[in-house]
């Protein structure tokens, strides 16, 4: 017998055989042999990265609805939604002498059907603390009135203007959190053209 042949069949007839093993262990394998459970475990230290101020705002939309018109003035009242500032850093994190503050603009309210707009010197507001913390280094702005108003403060919100400040972030840091919100009002004359209209207020943290 060729010997070559002969060791060639026997290779191909053990491989084979291997095949046939592994196809009746995988059938077997559907027999449960045991369980075994193993618990599993993880640490989470405190993070290393400086904490961080940041200002979060309790929705994306108001609407105001007429209240207190006048034969002359047309007015609308809403609130300005909850706003949170949050301030995770350490004392020693914190520049000296630094302290953040909340300024609010707004747009001119843009008819929905073409209307002419309606200056955004025409709203106004009152901020309101909601929670200033227990050391009372917390102060809401004044009240900005419109331009159906009189006064140094008849400006409506065309430009920043102060819903809330901290006088030293280090000082109430371990506070962590204050809010605050606004009373809104648009004040119109009485001639303003029917509609729906829509302006965008801006918020912005700064320190």
């Amino acid at each position: 017998m060729n010997k070559i042949g002969f060791a060639v069949r026997c290779s191909a007839v053990a491989a084979g055989t291997a095949m046939l093993f592994g196809v009746a262990g995988m059938a077997m394998a559907d027999e449960n042999r045991g369980d075994q459970d193993v618990d599993v475990n993880v640490q989470i230290s405190q993070p290393e990265e400086p904490g961080v101020l940041a200002m979060s705002v309790a929705g994306t939309t108001t609407t105001l609805t007429e209240d207190g018109s006048t034969p002359m003035v047309r007015q609308f009242k809403g609130t300005l939604p909850t706003v949170t500032v949050t301030d995770t850093r350490a004392a020693d994190q914190i520049p000296l002498g630094a302290g953040w503050y909340v300024l609010g603009t707004s747009t001119d309210f843009v008819g929905g059907s073409g209307q002419p707009a309606i200056s955004a010197a025409h709203l106004g507001w009152q901020p309101q603390l909601i929670d200033g913390g227990e050391l009372g280094l917390i102060a809401e702005g004044g009240q900005v009135g419109t331009a159906m108003d009189s006064g140094p403060n008849a400006v409506g919100l065309v430009d920043q203007e102060l819903l809330a400040l901290a006088f030293d972030s280090g000082a109430i840091a371990t506070e962590g959190q204050w809010t605050a919100t606004a009373d809104l009002f648009l004040r119109t004359p009485a001639t303003v053209t029917p509609g729906d209209y829509a302006a965008q207020l801006t918020l912005s943290l700064f320190e």
